[in-house]
């Protein structure tokens, strides 16, 4: 019998707990390099997260968006640990999309990306206005400056930015992650438990 990286119990093997920590340097240096260093009106800051939920299940997602949030929060970019909960649910909504066999066609990750966007949307507004007052330091701020020009509040621009920007962020990031998991080899993908096979 093939051992699964998740085993019955939930555990995770060495090649598991070997993923989680290059899924959070994926997250904290991509981030990083587009939200303030580029200043791009997307973030990309949740690739790692949305592999690991997809290979390992929606704990495993959970735990690598939460603990990429907060390594980040603390060591670059301050701005980055009051959405550790919104990194959580991505991961989540991740490994429920890797249960649900998502990444065996590409038009059912871009579904995935645009469902996740929209829940990250509604939670990720409230922090972005009522914490930050809408100005986080990245490149989306332009985007809530816009809808604020428009007359819109702050809670009215960070909703907008969110309904722009986290739909395609995080479509982009599920197709990313689609390419690279039928690029691995099939002895690979089953040796972890949550992707589910035909």
């Amino acid at each position: 019998m093939a051992t699964s990286t998740t085993s019955q119990r939930g555990g995770l093997n060495s090649t598991a707990l070997a993923l989680i920590p290059i899924a959070i340097a994926i997250n904290v240096v991509l981030g990083q390099l587009v939200q303030n260093v580029l200043k791009l009106p997307i973030y990309l800051d949740s690739i790692g997260t949305v592999l690991v939920g997809i290979l390992l299940g929606p704990l495993a997602g959970a735990i690598t968006g939460l603990i990429a949030n907060v390594i980040w929060g603390f060591t670059l970019a301050p701005s980055a640990l009051p959405f550790a909960a919104v990194a959580a649910v991505i991961g989540v909504i991740a490994g429920y999309a890797g249960q649900y066999g998502a990444p065996r066609r590409w038009w059912l990750m871009a579904l995935f990306g645009i469902l996740t966007g929209i829940v990250a949307a509604a939670i990720s507004a409230p922090i972005a206005a009522y914490v930050f007052g809408g100005v986080t330091g990245a490149g989306t701020d332009v985007l809530v400056a816009t809808f604020q020009n428009l007359g819109a509040s702050v809670l009215g621009a960070s909703f907008a930015q969110g309904a722009v920007s986290d739909p395609l962020d995080k479509t982009i990031t599920y197709l990313i992650v689609w390419a690279i998991v039928i690029a691995l080899p099939r002895r690979l993908i089953a040796r972890f438990g949550n992707l589910r096979q035909q």
